[in-house]
This record gives structure tokens, C-alpha cells and sequence, in this order.
């Protein structure tokens, strides 16, 4: 691992022991070297098992729990759970994955037009931020078609890996045609299409009869 990685040690008693500054922190103090980019693992102070998913976990649950409003709604979540054991969950998680980052980026492109009209100036908070939003909407409006563009382009990316997947499936099956991407049932030869043919009228009966 890198030494510029800060390992931050989690004791039985749940307490976390940040060995960069020699220190005991808090939760609260994780998630300020979240907001500050600082690459950290968490890890057992006995075992030495990889935690930081854990940690992070807990960081967003008292986000969501605490005031303002939750980024995930009820039904957001339960459609989240229903995907976990589902062979579909891989490739949820890429996808959702893609789409958080490029979201990421657009952030960054804003926050970096913001500080170029301000000179330099701190980063804005809640209020100005909204205000800036509605004085940029063609830029915003711009690179949220950029975000809807690459969010179909990874959801696209999902569906082929799904049909890859499966292909791979049923590849083994004795449908030859299938595995290539095939209808494994072509249409019946002409005149075996399991229908009744309309009969020819070879004009052996006559008007009147």
C-alpha cells in the first residue's frame, strides 16, 4: 500500500485510532478526510481486516438520518436491496458506479466555473450555490445532457454485458444458434409452417353448384 494512505485503526471498543496524528477521532473526524480527499483505510486493530466499507456505510447512514433532506428515498432503497443476490448485482453496482462519478465531474466543472468568475473566492455554500445554478442554466443545461449521454452510454454498457452474460448461460445448451447472438428458433421451411395453406381453386366447380 502506498504511505501517503492514512490507516486509521478501529479497536473492540469501537473506537478509531488515527496513527498518522497519534490521536483518537471520531466518526465525524472520518468524514472530514472524506470531504477533503484524504485516501485513508480503516482497518481491525487486531485482525487487520479492510473496514473502510464498513465505516463509510455507517457515515452515510447518519447523513440519511440526520437533518435535511435524505438522498435515497424509501422505494430508492428497496429497489437497491432487492438487487443484492440478484445476478444482475455486479452489474448494478458498475452502473451506479459510472453514473455517481460523471455526476462527480460535472460537479467539479461547475465548482470550477464558480471560482473562476468569483476570482478565486471560497467555495459557495447552500444559498449562493442555488442562486449560481439558476444563473448558469445553458451551461447546466449543457453538462446535464453530457451526464444524460454518458448515463445511457454505461446503461447501454450494462445491457451488453447482460446479454453476454447470458449467452454465457445458456451457451451450453443445444440451442447452437443462441450463443451466437441467434434466434435459437428459426421459422419453419416453407410449406411446413404449421398452418393450413388456402387451397388453390383449380376451377373444378362451377357457379351454381
Amino acid at each position: 500500500m502506498s504511505d501517503d494512505v492514512r490507516i486509521i485503526k478501529k479497536y473492540p471498543n469501537r473506537r478509531l485510532y488515527d496513527t498518522t496524528t497519534s490521536n483518537y477521532i471520531t466518526l465525524e473526524d472520518v468524514k472530514k478526510l472524506v470531504l477533503d480527499n484524504v485516501a485513508f483505510k480503516v482497518e481491525d486493530a487486531k485482525t487487520k481486516e479492510d473496514l473502510t466499507r464498513n465505516i463509510l456505510l455507517q457515515i452515510i447512514l447518519e447523513a440519511e438520518a440526520g437533518q435535511g433532506s435524505p438522498m435515497f428515498s424509501s422505494d430508492v432503497l428497496a429497489k437497491i436491496i432487492r438487487f443484492y443476490g440478484h445476478a444482475m448485482q455486479g452489474m448494478m453496482g458498475n452502473y451506479l458506479e459510472k453514473n455517481v462519478q460523471t455526476f462527480v465531474d460535472i460537479q467539479k466543472k461547475l465548482q470550477e466555473q464558480s471560482g473562476s468568475m468569483l476570482g478565486g473566492a471560497p467555495p459557495l455554500n447552500a444559498d449562493a450555490w442555488s442562486e449560481f445554478i439558476k444563473m448558469q442554466g445553458p451551461a447546466i443545461q449543457s453538462m446535464m445532457g453530457s451526464y444524460l449521454e454518458q448515463s445511457a452510454s454505461a446503461f447501454l454498457e450494462t445491457q451488453q454485458q447482460m446479454q453476454k452474460q447470458t449467452r454465457s448461460m445458456f451457451g451450453n445448451f443445444p440451442f447452437s444458434n443462441f450463443a451466437a447472438g441467434q434466434n435459437p428458433f428459426p421459422p419453419s421451411s416453407a410449406g411446413d409452417t404449421g398452418t393450413a395453406s388456402p387451397k388453390k381453386d383449380d376451377g373444378s366447380k362451377k357457379d351454381g353448384a
